[in-house]
């Protein structure tokens, strides 16, 4: 029996989520015959048969996440004979029955709706007193949702603890509910004043669900670079009146990128924190950030220095079709040096982007708009651009990124 782990996919991922199973368990299959289509931080990728054989056993199905170098599926090969599979991780498994076994007893012992609120005649740290009255979170949110007032319910758990018991019993009775004054001794002279309480929370009209795919890899990758990246932001305006008709802005952005990169060579490049090393780029890169519903994109467009502008008015368009129909080849998901975000075709004048390691710069465009700008003791309406750019502070300065973004507001100026 051969059990194959999931593969690093080619971009460095620690994982991949199934999207379909493409035959079924029992099936013979050939080496190399498409067997599984799994989606990774950008792209759905079909996984192939390493084997010629039958499908024994799947360790996942649509939906799941597998962490690479885990077990994905089990093969049976000619010649081999049937033997029972473990799961992937038997020794946790085992664990966590216990735990959970574990758990419900100290449920049943405590009434408590969530969690080990007391063993024994000991309250744990989790039990708070709210206006006199000692209750656990898990108890308080029952008691908000069956509308029962937690200073009108008696006691019953260890050290005066009101226990999930209590509260479904006040609220079973009527004894309890919220608003309502508690009568003591039966005698309608003895009513207390009423008990001021807070409107209760509405219920959530929404439902929870997983992030999958794309937004699950866009989240890791925000989380590192917050933990990572020392980032900090400059903003300016490029004054593009001078253009000619009908020029490409997403491709005079990048030119511009280049034009930064020949004044600062310094932000056309990566950083190693951890090893404290960096590494400047010859060529250019450029990363583009493309907005689907599914998420964000940052595919590469490669030698950008080195193209002719309807060179790199193809590979724009091609890389917005291959993110359309989610066929980006996994090499165009990593390795760029810079990373353009044109926001502006949405709304937004300047931005705050965020850095992706091991980069150490982007740049975003916001909307165009028309400005007065002051001419020969004058005025004019001019077209500008907004332009942010963030650098990771650890690897640049603050001189360097500043003469960056100098040189692009320079070239974009240019007529052509």
């Amino acid at each position: 029996m051969k059990i194959f782990n999931l593969p690093d996919l080619g971009e460095g991922l620690p994982d991949a989520e199934i999207v379909e199973w493409l035959v079924a368990e029992g099936d013979e299959v050939k080496l190399d015959q498409p067997m599984v289509s799994m989606e990774t931080a950008k792209a759905v990728v079909e996984v192939p048969s390493p084997y010629t054989g039958k499908i024994a056993k799947f360790y996942g199905q649509a939906g799941d996440v597998i962490e690479t170098g885990k077990p994905l599926v089990a093969f049976q090969l000619e010649g081999e004979e049937d033997e029972e599979l473990p799961d992937e991780e038997p020794a946790a498994t085992e664990q966590a029955d216990d735990e959970t076994a574990e758990t419900e007893e100290v449920r049943e012992d405590s009434g408590t709706v969530v969690g080990a609120m007391q063993t024994s005649d000991r309250v744990v740290s989790e039990v708070t007193t709210i206006g006199g009255v000692k209750v656990t979170p898990a108890v308080r949110a029952l008691a908000r949702k069956l509308k029962v007032d937690l200073a009108q319910v008696s006691d019953s758990g260890a050290d005066g603890v009101i226990t999930a018991k209590d509260v479904k019993a006040a609220a079973a009775a009527g004894t309890a509910q919220l608003g309502k004054a508690p009568v003591f001794g039966g005698s309608k002279a003895a009513v207390a004043a009423p008990v001021t309480t807070a409107a209760p929370r509405p219920e959530a009209t929404g439902e929870w669900e997983p992030v999958r795919g794309t937004r699950r890899t866009m989240a890791r990758i925000m989380s590192e670079s917050h933990k990572l990246v020392v980032p900090t932001t400059l903003m300016d305006d490029a004054d593009i009146h001078a253009w000619a008709y009908g020029q490409d802005i997403t491709v005079r952005l990048i030119r511009s990128l280049w034009a930064g990169a020949q004044a600062e060579p310094g932000l056309n490049a990566w950083y190693d924190g951890e090893q404290n090393l960096r590494m400047i780029h010859k060529g250019m890169d450029v990363g583009m950030a493309v907005d689907t519903a599914d998420g964000l994109f940052v595919a590469a467009l490669r030698d950008v220095h080195a193209k002719h502008p309807a060179d790199i008015r193809a590979d724009i368009n091609r890389l917005r079709e291959n993110v359309a129909n989610r066929s980006i080849p996994p090499e165009d998901l990593k390795d760029y040096t810079v990373v353009l975000s044109n926001f502006g075709v949405f709304a937004g004048r300047y931005a705050t982007p965020v850095i992706t390691p091991p980069c150490v710069m982007i740049v975003a465009a916001g909307k165009l708009r028309n400005d007065v700008v002051p001419v020969l003791g004058g005025f004019e309406v001019h077209k500008t651009i907004p332009l942010s750019l963030t650098f990771d502070h650890r690897a640049c300065t603050g001189g360097e990124a500043a003469r960056f973004l100098k040189a692009m507001i320079e070239d974009l100026a240019r007529p052509e």
